[in-house]
């Protein structure tokens, strides 16, 4: 196997464990203000994601980071030609992040409220326009030859809001959705999980219908038919489904897993379609971005290879652990205070 086909496989994998652990992550800030009743429910339902939600985000940067050292070509023409909705990506993630954090600064109703709405907007947006990207890589955006002789995104911004796009962002914000309330039923207790429970089952049905029509279009748009690709669908579909039964039946462990088997093979279809190109175009196979014209150098990619296979298990441990010592469920019963904010907690203990 060549270092361009390993790193292709390995950048893959890092977006199959960004999508299953940030999908839960988007799903349930979205899902906040229609699970949660009042403040003691919203701060139980965060505190879920508080011990993981930015380790989750480190899945992304490497996978960034290991797309631009292996791949600078894709990187530069993906960045240039998507700028604004990886722009948009960018600021949810940096709101999100700051709203965490400071919505328990204070405890008056509006303050939190305002960062409520930024946290479900903040987790729908990119949740929404991660499907949107991967459906034009997958589809090919217009890309042809510079007078520099470099491979060159020629489209706007509009040529990325086509309806196969549009249907791969529904897909994803419904998927991200259901898999946030799966784990939701999951980590709670009382009613928040019972809400939870609900709205999995009821968007997980829309899901569903739209990843079936997704990857049936898919299927359909590959210039010959790619058993594979088909194959990986009907898994897709099969983990789905034995996700809702499961979360039917009340086994929030077992729907969970199914739901993340579903995330991680539908990431995995995607890959399999493209390779061996990074970034098709539309205007003609002979402008296709592939493993072989936008990668680095051998020297690089072997370099890279040796700290991946030190680094990445020590990652993978890490972070495993952090999800072993927060496995416990979490309920609205056991907030002391939730009223009251950082601050307000520090001003009641200098004024007594």
């Amino acid at each position: 196997m060549s270092f361009q086909t390993t790193w292709f496989l390995l950048i893959a994998v890092l977006w199959v464990g960004y999508f299953i652990l940030e999908g839960f992550d988007f799903g349930v800030g979205a899902l906040l203000p229609f699970v949660s009743r009042n403040e003691a429910d919203r701060r139980a339902v965060l505190t879920t994601l508080g011990p993981v939600w930015d380790g989750n985000e480190v899945w992304l940067l490497v996978a960034g980071g290991a797309t631009f050292a292996a791949f600078p070509e894709w990187y530069a023409t993906l960045f240039s030609g998507f700028y604004l909705p990886l722009f948009l990506i960018l600021v949810s993630l940096i709101v999100r992040g700051v709203a965490f954090e400071y919505r328990s600064k204070y405890g008056k109703a509006q303050w939190r409220q305002r960062w409520d709405i930024a946290i479900v907007i903040s987790s729908a947006v990119p949740a929404l326009l991660w499907g949107v990207a991967f459906a034009n890589i997958v589809r090919g955006v217009p890309i042809k030859m510079s007078e520099a002789g470099n491979l060159e995104y020629v489209g706007g911004f509009f040529n990325l809001l086509n309806p196969y796009a549009l249907l791969g962002g529904v897909v994803t914000l419904s998927v991200f959705l259901t898999h946030g309330a799966i784990f939701l039923s999951l980590k709670t207790f009382g009613e928040i999980r019972d809400r939870a429970h609900q709205f999995a089952l009821k968007i997980g049905l829309v899901a569903a219908v739209a990843a079936v029509a997704f990857l049936v279009w898919t299927n359909l748009m590959l210039p010959k038919l790619n058993t594979t690709v088909l194959a990986l669908s009907t898994v897709v579909a099969l983990a789905w489904v034995a996700g809702l039964v499961a979360t039917l039946k009340v086994r929030e462990g077992w729907a969970f897993i199914f739901s993340a088997v579903a995330i991680a093979t539908f990431v995995a279809d995607l890959f399999y379609a493209l390779y061996p190109r990074v970034m098709p175009s539309s205007l003609g196979a002979q402008f296709d971005l592939t493993i072989t014209n936008a990668s680095s150098t051998q020297y690089t990619l072997k370099v890279m290879t040796v700290v991946a296979v030190i680094m990445t298990p020590l990652v993978l441990i890490y972070q495993g652990w952090t999800y072993w010592v927060f496995r416990k469920r979490v309920g609205a019963s056991q907030i002391l205070h939730p009223e009251r904010g950082l601050l307000d907690t520090a001003t009641h203990i200098l004024h007594k």
